[in-house]
């Protein structure tokens, strides 16, 4: 049997108005995914505090999802400050995901891009595991991600 991998893609910009350099800074501290991570997800950092971030940095965390404890591991795989950083999933919940972070200097501000390639366990049942449930969960995610991230910097503008 072929088992092909089906890679889904989530993508998100959310205008900062706050330098390129203080929004980057802002992600080099892993202490504030705690801020950006909604409540209901029950989100730990697991490796101590703090955590000198850049390539290869190993992660791990913990989060619920429906009531059950799962363990996430993350490398940061590329680091570029202040424009770029990637990490990929060693250990979690999804078959893949790898996590672009750009950040672009605009009018004054900063446009922070969530570029998320992710695939679904599941193998015959992910693709109505993603349509039912998976997708409106991400997108529930990366909006409480925006509006903290804007309430933090202080800004609600409209999306660039």
């Amino acid at each position: 049997m072929l088992n092909v991998l089906k890679i889904y893609e989530l993508r998100r910009d959310v205008f900062i108005k706050a330098s390129q350099d203080e929004v980057f800074s802002f992600f080099s501290q892993a202490k504030n995914l705690n801020a950006i991570t909604p409540p209901w997800l029950h989100f730990e950092i697991l490796t101590p505090l703090p955590i000198k971030i850049g390539r290869q940095t190993r992660i791990d965390y913990s989060l619920k999802l429906l009531g059950l404890r799962f363990p996430w591991k993350t490398e940061i795989t590329e680091w570029q400050p202040p424009d770029l950083f990637i990490d990929k999933l060693i250990k979690g919940p999804y078959r893949h995901w790898e996590h672009t972070h750009r950040f672009k200097r605009k009018n004054h501000g900063t446009v922070m891009q969530d570029i998320v390639l992710y695939a679904v366990p599941g193998f015959v049942l992910a693709p109505p595991l993603h349509f039912f449930f998976v997708r409106s969960r991400l997108e529930k995610i990366f909006s409480y991600r925006e509006e903290a991230l804007l309430r933090i910097f202080k800004e609600a503008s409209p999306k660039p």
